[in-house]
């Protein structure tokens, strides 16, 4: 008998430079529209956030520089990098819209995942933190590794 589970064979790709380079201040979760090659890639995997954005114009939000990888059996023609609609409500996007005309704010995506059969794409609006945040994050990681490791050499 067969028990394991479906969504082990749904990666969930997640953006971990934005982490870095941002202070995460509000989360969304959005549908985003897709083409059928597309999904299949993103279950195998072929997908990179790493330079990914939202844009926000006409009422809509548009993520650009998402790279999805065509699979080898594909005969057509496909752009890669093509901008992706992302599918909110009128009163996420217009909270979106308030909080990205603020001095310093941006939209990222920080994963992509599965629910329940379909691809949502959990983005955030975010603040760029400084070289000094940067170096800060660093140290506070470093710190809990080593605390970690302490722990486990305790025990």
């Amino acid at each position: 008998m067969n028990t394991s589970k479906k969504s082990n064979l749904r990666p969930t790709i997640e953006n971990r430079q934005a982490r870095f380079n941002y202070e995460l201040l509000d989360d969304f979760e959005a549908g985003i529209s897709l083409e059928g090659w597309e999904v299949k890639s993103i279950r195998n995997g072929q997908i990179e956030l790493k330079n990914a954005y939202v844009v926000l114009k006409k009422g809509e939000a548009w993520i650009i520089g998402l790279k999805i990888l065509p699979m080898k059996e594909i005969t057509y023609e496909v752009s890669s990098e093509r901008s992706r609609k992302l599918l909110l409500t009128k009163a996420e996007l217009s909270k979106l819209f308030k909080q990205t005309n603020e001095k310093g704010l941006s939209c990222v995506p920080i994963k992509i995942f599965w629910k329940n059969n379909l691809v949502k794409v959990k983005i955030s609006v975010a603040r760029g933190k400084s070289k000094y945040d940067k170096r800060h994050s660093m140290k506070n990681k470093e710190w809990r590794k080593e605390k970690s490791s302490l722990e486990n050499f305790s025990n």
